[in-house]
This record gives structure tokens, sequence and C-alpha cells, in this order.
């Protein structure tokens, strides 16, 4: 039996419509056998003794307690079963009226118990037999009168049709849960993905498959990037803001995907700003991480050139540009807050070391740590650019400056950019389709011839 009370009380009420309806058949089956000239106090005694059972059997499930409502309702089955025997026993086992009081026992047992049900009533039908034999020798009648049948039969038929209306109704309410059900999923998956915009993935990815508790402060090696826009809130007081929020909203989804594509976990917005880590998700050590995240940076500004240029188009005169620090070292991650608000985030000295990184870095430029270069500098080309003073480090910080990738460098470089005043480029051979090249070349030449006549 279900633990829950809706569904206890569903089986209660069917369980005593099935007794009221077989007592009552049965009661009739022995009544049809007792005359005024021959009364037989036995069969008398027990007709009111099985209407009776039905009212005191009704009382006990209603003042019984929740928790022993479901044994009481498995021993009333056994004793429903016990009397059916014992009254098959004095009605001299009629054909008719045993096979059907038999086979009401055996369906609404498998319909209400199973298995289990089952075999206990059909247990107490025997011990209900047995009992009955003792008391009572029957005579074995293998037709039976009309009467005896017609109140079985009454009582049999009225059984199965409550019972199909029954279940008729309980799929029906199934079906209208089901749909409900079905909504609601629907609805709260939405929810959910909506939800999951606003969370960080680790976070996200525990709540959902039940790991939250997991989300303890511990420390791990990581690296920290954040990046903003130079002057942005200059531009804000110059521009317009459903313009302003239309241009920040396509620089953070332009980042956002690349940070994505590079693995990385965004960990807040902050304005303009962004903060990213990496390796604290799906991890494939250190070194890997550190040059993911370079070579996301190394995106990002080869991104914001040809942002800058459609922000131009739409007439937006200050060109913005963005500077970008990265620190590698151990932070303590994890959640911190109270029982009303809590936020997944890191914190340590590397946290604010990129970030100083960031404020210290010229416009395009992406500078990184001595440790961020150690792990990186096979694949990353850097400069160095000595040490700097940063403020709340009271010793000088080692730093580079990220040029590109090795790959992309030398003969195989692909990519580049210069801007002078009068002057600007920006080549992504990437980018330039086949049927361009020519014009492309076309148009460099051009600009080179006019520009070495112009220097004669």
């Amino acid at each position: 039996m279900t633990d829950d009370p809706a569904a206890q009380m569903d089986s209660v009420k069917s369980q005593y419509y099935f007794r009221a309806l077989i007592c009552f058949a049965a009661s009739g089956t022995l009544a049809s056998q007792i005359t005024l000239n021959d009364l037989d106090v036995l069969r008398a005694g027990i007709i009111l003794f099985s209407l009776a059972y039905i009212y005191f059997a009704y009382q006990a499930c209603r003042k019984v307690g929740p928790e022993r409502l479901p044994q009481l309702v498995q021993w009333l089955g056994c004793s429903d079963s016990l009397l059916i025997g014992f009254i098959l026993a004095l009605s001299n086992f009629s054909l008719l009226p045993s096979i059907l009081f038999v086979t009401m026992i055996q369906f609404n047992a498998l319909l209400n118990g199973g298995g289990k049900k089952w075999a206990l009533d059909n247990l107490a039908l025997a011990s209900g037999v047995a009992v009955g034999l003792l008391v009572h020798k029957p005579q074995w009648i293998l037709s039976s009168q009309m009467n005896i049948s017609l109140a079985s039969l009454i009582g049999i038929l009225t059984y199965f049709c409550a019972s199909a209306f029954y279940t008729y109704s309980q799929i029906a309410t199934l079906r209208k849960q089901t749909d409900l059900l079905n909504k609601e999923k629907n609805t709260f998956k939405v929810r959910a993905y909506k939800l999951s915009r606003y969370i960080s993935p680790p976070v996200w990815s525990a709540i959902s498959e039940g790991r939250d508790s997991a989300l303890q402060t511990e420390r791990k090696r990581l690296t920290i990037f954040f990046s903003d826009i130079k002057d942005f809130s200059q531009l804000s007081e110059e521009m317009e803001a459903e313009a302003l929020t239309d241009i920040l909203n396509t620089y953070l989804k332009e980042m956002s995907l690349i940070v994505s594509h590079y693995g990385g976990t965004i960990d807040k917005f902050m304005g303009d700003g962004i903060m990213v880590i990496f390796g604290d998700n799906k991890s494939k050590g250190i070194k890997h991480d550190s040059v993911q995240c370079v070579s996301m940076a190394l995106a990002m500004r080869k991104r914001m050139k040809t942002l800058q240029k459609q922000w131009q188009d739409q007439g937006i005169k200050r060109p913005m540009q963005i500077r970008m620090g990265i620190n590698t070292g151990y932070c303590t991650v994890g959640t911190f807050g109270t029982s009303h608000h809590l936020d997944y985030t890191v914190l340590g000295t590397h946290v604010n070391l990129a970030s100083r990184l960031e404020s210290a870095a010229a416009p395009e430029e992406i500078l990184v740590t001595h440790e961020t270069w150690s792990l990186c500098r096979d694949t990353i080309m850097c400069r160095d650019k000595g040490e700097i003073s940063v403020k709340g480090f009271s010793h000088p910080i080692k730093v580079y400056s990220v040029i590109g990738l090795r790959k992309d460098l030398g003969k195989n470089q692909n990519y580049f950019e210069q801007t002078l005043d009068g002057f600007s480029m920006h080549l992504d051979m990437d980018k330039v389709r086949n049927y361009d090249r020519e014009r492309a070349i076309k148009a460099l030449e051009k600009a080179a011839e006019a520009l070495k006549e112009k220097a004669l």
C-alpha cells in the first residue's frame, strides 16, 4: 500500500465497497436457503454477523492511525476471504455461487494487492472453508436453485460493474494528472533553462544532480581571467541608454560564446567587466587550462576588432578597446554567503592579482603573470615587460604581454593588425573568401603605391 494519504483512502474505499457487495451477496445466498418452517439459527446468525461486520470494519478503518492503516486493510482482506469461505461451506458449495465468489476474491486480490495479497486471501479462503466444514456438514448440490443463483448473480454483477466504473474513474483521473504533470514538467524545464543562465555550470550541474551539498570551499590551482572596456564610464555618459544596452549585450554575448568555446566558466559579469575561471569545471590539467585561457583572450581581442568596425559603422566615434589580465595560482573556491543567499565564487590573492593586471594593461593588451607565462610559453608568444608595481602587493610583479599563438606567427602568420594616426589595418586571412583575395591584394597594392608616392 502506498504512503500517499490520498491513495490510502482510495484503497480503503475500494475495499469497503468490495466488502459491502460481497457480504450482501453472500448474505442473500444464505437467506435464499432459509425457510420460515425450518429456521437455521447458524445461517441467520452468520447473515447478521456479515451485515454488522461491514459496519465495524468501516469504523475501524476510520479510527486507526495512518501508520497502522495499511496493516489493518491487509488483515481485513484476509477476514473477508475467511468469512466468504465459511459462508460457502454453509451454502453447501452451490456450484454457481461458489464459482462466482471465488472469482470475486481472485479478481479483488490481484487488482488491489498483486501476488502477495492473492496468496494471503486464498489461504484465508481455504481456512474459512475448513472452519465451515467443522461446524456444518454440507449437502453437495450440483444444480443450484434459481433463487440462490439469482442472488449471487446480482451481487457479482453489481460488484463487477462497480469495479469497472471505479477503475475507469481512476484511469481518467490518472490521465488528467499525467497531462497536468507533463504541462508542469515542460514549464519547469523552461524555468530551469532560464535559471541555468544565471548560475555557473558547476553549481547548476551539482544542483540538478542533487550534489549541492558537495559545493564546499576548497583550495584549487586555477587560472583567473579579468577583462573590461577602457573608458566605458565615459562612453555611457555620451550614449543613450538603449543604444548602450544594445552594444553591451552584443559584446557580452560574443565574449560568452568565446568563453564557452574554450571551456571557461564565467564567474560573473560586472557591468562591462568579465571574470572567467579555468580549472574548476572539467579541468584537463593546469597547463591546458592556462593555454586555453590565453587562447581565449587572443580570440576575444581578435573578435573585438570586428565589433569595433561594426560599431564604427553604426556611428560610434569612440573605439571600445578591451584590456585583459590573467594569473594562475591557488585560490579558495566554493560557496560563500548566508542561508538566505549564497554565491559560488573564487577568492584569494591570485584572484586580486589578475584583477590588478587587467587594470594595469594598456588598451588591447593582455598581461599575464610569470606563473601563467611559464605554463604556456611553448604555445604562446609573449614579450617580457619586466616588473610592475601593483596596488595591494608590497613586492613588484613580473609580467608579460601576450603577442599571439606561436603557430600563427612567422611564415604561418594569418592575422595582421596595425593602427596609427590616419592608418588602420585589420586582416584576418582565415575569413577572407577565395573570390575576394584578388580584390584584397589589389586594394593593399593600391594603398601601398599611393603611400609611397605621397612620401616622395
